[in-house]
């Protein structure tokens, strides 16, 4: 049987945190989540009309 090395259980550096928060960044990502946005939406319309949950 062979032993596999054990799991890194440390914290790893996080993008997210890593860098900073600015009005200009938010701005973009939330245009560029518009597209994931209205999709989500039609399906939870076409769910909820369907009778799907």
């Amino acid at each position: 049987m062979t032993q596999s090395a054990p799991e890194d259980r440390r914290p790893h550096d996080s993008r997210i945190i890593a860098e900073p928060a600015t009005v200009d960044r938010c701005k973009a990502d939330y245009r560029d989540g518009a597209a994931d946005r209205a999709t989500a939406y039609k399906k939870m319309r076409r769910a909820r009309v369907t009778g799907r949950s």
